[in-house]
């Protein structure tokens, strides 16, 4: 069986190799997969993983063998999986409360886009009530960013879109930002809840754009670079303001029907930047790191 695994050095951060079948276990359904859904951070932090070790999270494909206890979707059933370990490969033994199923009138290839961006994105605008909250999301060109500026708008809040070019900035408003920005330098908005995806220097940016009483979730470090927060930021007066970590792994089931729902209901667009082929995983983890991707990437596994 062909799956992509991780590689380590220059040549990674994933290879094609032969691997043994997959043996589930009586509450583990069999899935085919046919589409895989690819993550920056996944990818870009592959070190994090053993070398070798079937890699990637998100993907979608058929039930072929449903668990032996009863449990999750039967055989036939079209499913999605969401931060599922080992998922890039020709069939995987996958837990249900990792599955999704996907619903008549959403493509099979775009089930494979929620995933760890969809969820993340969803996981934290839950976290409080936004109608006609003022709300920031940076990254927004990204996977995370494209589902978390429709589920913001969606909720009604008045939505705030940073880019880092100009570039990234295409289809955000249609998805539903009242904004788009490349800078906060010219922005004097006080913003009630952050989702910030970059890291560095922005993070401290964005803290200084906080409104009293606000929250700001870290859900990631593209940029790869440091924070330094200047003398005196973090104190303050007023209703206190909160910076939160990000890295829950919960069961995503619920999260990704639910994300789904909204996909069928035509209320949520699958963000897919560019589609292709498994073969050609390399120019679509190139791509991805040069930043010439507006949301996720899907591959078909053919």
């Amino acid at each position: 069986m062909r799956a992509l695994v991780v590689e380590h050095g220059s040549s990674g951060p994933v290879r094609f190799a032969e691997v043994e079948e997959p043996v589930p276990s009586r509450d583990q359904a069999l899935v085919a997969i046919r589409h895989i859904g690819l993550n920056f951070g996944e990818l870009n932090y592959v070190d994090q993983w053993p070398a070798g070790a079937v890699h990637g999270h998100d993907a979608s494909g058929v039930v072929v063998r449903a668990a032996a206890d009863g449990s999750g979707p039967p055989e036939g059933t079209r499913v999605a999986l969401g931060m599922s370990a080992h998922a890039w490969a020709e069939r995987v033994a996958v837990d249900p409360a990792s599955l999704a199923a996907v619903p008549e009138g959403v493509e099979l290839a775009d089930g494979a886009a929620p995933g760890i961006a969809g969820v993340t994105a969803l996981r934290v605008l839950r976290t409080r009530s936004l109608l006609a909250r003022d709300v920031l999301i940076t990254g927004a060109g990204g996977g995370v960013g494209r589902f978390a500026v429709q589920l913001a708008a969606l909720a009604g809040a008045r939505v705030t879109a940073l880019v880092g070019s100009p570039d990234r900035a295409a289809g955000l408003r249609a998805l539903g930002a009242d904004e788009v920005l490349t800078s906060l330098a010219g922005t004097q908005s006080r913003f009630d809840l952050v989702l910030d995806t970059v890291g560095g220097p922005l993070l401290a940016q964005a803290w200084d754009r906080l409104a009293e009483g606000g929250t700001l979730h870290a859900v990631g470090y593209s940029s790869g670079q440091d924070t330094t927060f200047p003398s005196g930021t973090l104190f303050g007066f007023g209703a206190p303001r909160t910076l939160a970590t990000f890295g829950d792994m919960t069961p995503t089931s619920a999260d990704l029907t639910e994300l789904l729902d909204l996909m069928a209901a035509g209320k949520l667009s699958a963000p897919v930047g560019r589609r292709g082929v498994w073969q050609d995983v390399d120019d679509a983890v190139q791509a991805l790191f040069a930043r010439k991707v507006h949301g996720k990437i899907v591959l078909d596994v053919v």
